[in-house]
């Protein structure tokens, strides 16, 4: 992903909100299936960190996009925002 996409798609992550948070018991199997059916469906999500959860939202977000195949665009505090390109044509993101 390039510098210019990546920029474009924090530009729309912007003003979603997020639809998932990881709490006290970190990730589990079912949080990993939830995230990577929402990322088949919408494409782009943002993930809460809450206070109670002891784990870094850095490794938090690599292990999710690795288990999800998806990509990190950014971690800013405790959001996590996810990226996969999806199949359907018609809600497809065009990067530029």
């Amino acid at each position: 992903m390039t510098s210019k996409q990546r920029s474009y798609l924090k530009g729309l992550a912007m003003t979603i909100d997020p639809i998932f948070q990881i709490g006290k018991s970190s990730l589990t199997p079912e949080n990993t299936k939830a995230i990577g059916e929402a990322l088949e469906a919408r494409e782009l999500i943002k993930i809460s960190v809450l206070q109670n959860c002891l784990d870094d939202p850095n490794e938090i977000a690599q292990v999710v996009a690795e288990r999800t195949h998806s990509q990190v665009v950014q971690v800013i505090g405790k959001k996590i925002i996810l990226y996969k390109e999806g199949k359907k044509e018609k809600k497809k993101i065009i990067l530029p």
